[in-house]
């Protein structure tokens, strides 16, 4: 049952995922959760040097797409801003957002990872999607939503069972 909860990997911030670090573990396209994972809630735009990583990612010519639960408008700005294509209402923690990227954009689930900052959403999408899952500290929760706030006392509990399981923060198969 946990399976499904435990992220492969916690990362404090998506630029901990260096191309190289990637490419060692077979990544070559990357789902990204948007708010509080690649910007803070409240703002339009990312921290520079989180709109470097994205660059970095891009000249090294990794496929990158955003998948958010937010609604269109608001996340096709964002990636119009990120020069990025999108998938909004993205329904996580169901897989379907993580199969419609699949097919749309080609990426192949065995060289595809997601990103994101919630375990109930983002990790369970990725693991019901069977593609490996990075769990991101989240930029700002205060200001997220009174619904997506009022599950992270659930998931510290989660990370908290994870984190002993696996004190280096990688979920490994046994």
């Amino acid at each position: 049952m946990w399976k499904v909860l435990y992220p492969h990997f916690l990362v404090d911030s998506v630029v901990e995922l260096t191309p190289e670090r990637l490419r060692t573990l077979g990544i070559e396209n990357l789902l990204l959760d948007v708010d509080c994972t690649l910007k803070r809630y409240a703002l339009q735009e990312p921290e520079p040097e989180v709109m470097a990583w994205l660059n970095l990612l891009r000249d090294e010519n990794f496929k990158l797409c955003l998948l958010s639960n937010g609604v269109g408008t608001r996340i096709g700005q964002f990636a119009t801003l990120v020069d990025l294509p999108y998938i909004a209402k993205a329904c996580k923690p169901f897989p379907s957002g993580c199969r419609r990227a699949f097919r749309e954009y080609g990426f192949e689930p065995s060289k595809t990872a997601i990103i994101g900052d919630q375990i109930f959403a983002d990790v369970m999408a990725g693991r019901l999607a069977g593609i490996r899952t990075f769990l991101a500290t989240p930029i700002a929760p205060e200001e997220e939503h009174w619904f997506t706030r009022i599950k992270r006392p659930f998931e510290k509990i989660v990370l908290r069972s994870f984190k002993l399981a696996y004190p280096d923060g990688i979920w490994k198969e046994r």
